[in-house]
Parts: C-alpha cells; sequence; structure tokens
C-alpha cells in the first residue's frame, strides 16, 4: 500500500442555523494514498466538497481529526492553515478565477513567485499543453484553456495534493476530456495525489479509486480493477 497522504476519523461538519444544525459530514473515516487519482461522488449537499475544504485547509472540522501526513491538521490555527495550503495543496475550482488583466503565463507566476521550489511558469504551462498560448489574456483563451492555466497555476508550485472540484462543471464533453488529460498526465508524471469531486459519473472510469458520498457519509468506495484513458470516456 502506498503511503498515506490525508486520513480522518471521525470528521464531523456542522453547520448551526440556530433553529437546525445541518450535519455536512457526518463521521467520515477515509484514508487517500500517495500517487492516486480519487473521484469523489455524490449529490449536491452530500458532503464531497465540505470534505475537500477541510482537507485543503479551507476549513475547520466541528469534531474528529484528520492528518496530512503526520502532521494533524484538526485544531491548527489560521496561520498554519495558511503554510500548510502554501506548502503542499493546489486546488483547481468549477471557476477558473484567473485575473483578467495578467497572461496565461503571469497569471501562473502569481503563485511561482511565492513558492518554495516552484517550476518556471512557462514549464507548468507546457505540461497542460498551453505552449503557444501562453501570452495569451483570460479573454482570448476558450474555457478549456482557461481551466488549464488554473490547473499550471495549481501545480507550477509542485504540490502534494492537487485537489479539484467541478474541474469540468463549466465545460463541455471535448473541452473537458482535455482538463481531464491535463490531470491524469500531472498525476502519472509527478506522482502528484489528485483528488476530483464531480456530478458526472462517467469520470469515475479514470480513477485508481471512487468514493460516494450520500448524507455526509460515504456509502461505497471502489477500486477500479481498470481504467479508462479520458479519452475513452463516453459522457
Amino acid at each position: 500500500m502506498s503511503e498515506t497522504v490525508f486520513r480522518t476519523e471521525g470528521l464531523t461538519k456542522v453547520y448551526d442555523t440556530g433553529t437546525v444544525k445541518v450535519f455536512a459530514l457526518a463521521g467520515v473515516d477515509l484514508a487517500l494514498f500517495s500517487g492516486e487519482l480519487a473521484v469523489l461522488l455524490g449529490p449536491s449537499g452530500s458532503g464531497k466538497s465540505t470534505l475537500l475544504n477541510i482537507l485543503g485547509g479551507l476549513d475547520h472540522a466541528t469534531q474528529g481529526r484528520v492528518w496530512f501526513r503526520d502532521t494533524e491538521l484538526t485544531g491548527m490555527n489560521d496561520r498554519g492553515l495558511a503554510r500548510f495550503r502554501r506548502d503542499h495543496v493546489g486546488f483547481v475550482f468549477q471557476f477558473y478565477n484567473l485575473v483578467a488583466s495578467l497572461t496565461a503565463r503571469e497569471n501562473v507566476q502569481l503563485v511561482t513567485d511565492v513558492a518554495k521550489d516552484p517550476m518556471d511558469p512557462a514549464e507548468a504551462l507546457a505540461l497542460v499543453g498551453l505552449t503557444n498560448r501562453m501570452d495569451h489574456f483570460p479573454a482570448e483563451l476558450s474555457g478549456g484553456e482557461q481551466q488549464r492555466v488554473a490547473i499550471a497555476r495549481a501545480i507550477a508550485k509542485r504540490p502534494d495534493v492537487l485537489l479539484c472540484d467541478e474541474p469540468t462543471g463549466a465545460l463541455d464533453s471535448k473541452t473537458g476530456v482535455q482538463v481531464l488529460e491535463a490531470l491524469k498526465n500531472v498525476n502519472e508524471q509527478f506522482g502528484t495525489t489528485t483528488i476530483v469531486i464531480t456530478h458526472n459519473a462517467a469520470i469515475r472510469k479514470m480513477a485508481h479509486r471512487v468514493i460516494r458520498f450520500q448524507d455526509g457519509h460515504i456509502s461505497e468506495v471502489v477500486e477500479n480493477a481498470t481504467r479508462l484513458d479520458p479519452a475513452e470516456i463516453e459522457w
């Protein structure tokens, strides 16, 4: 078994509105392993994004414990979590969050300027197939190209883990396949542990493991005996 990168015990997140308590996570026990590509499936409100935000140090658990390797994140203060995010985690979201006034190269450089051991921005963009587009502004790029810039920005600091929340959610199937190919290449070339949240059940076929969520619980974990390349997946 590969090294455990994340481990949770009884992970619980409660949103208290004053009149009702909503359990976004209700006692989740989970291990995620070095170098794997895991797909998290489940309906809206099932807890997938809440889990990703806690693993990535963007949110705090209400109860339970979470570790990154041998470091417990639970109870870490905001400054410690910010350092953890900076040094170890890359994020890719459904909406690209690029700076409109900066070129693709300059958007990636926003991260490389503050990372400890970054790639050259041009190298990161080449990894996602954008060598010929790196001096274009976001408005000059398609949605898929903008998302690949966002992936390049996330991987340019050489993160240990890449956390992706609906990275193809705003894209058509052809463009989405290009984005999934970029994620697959990063996972395979660098061994970056990659976690992908999606509503698109077809994407599960490219994963090492598929983790299904329902009502704040993990309902099923399936290991794929064979995996498909993104280009082979029918949406």
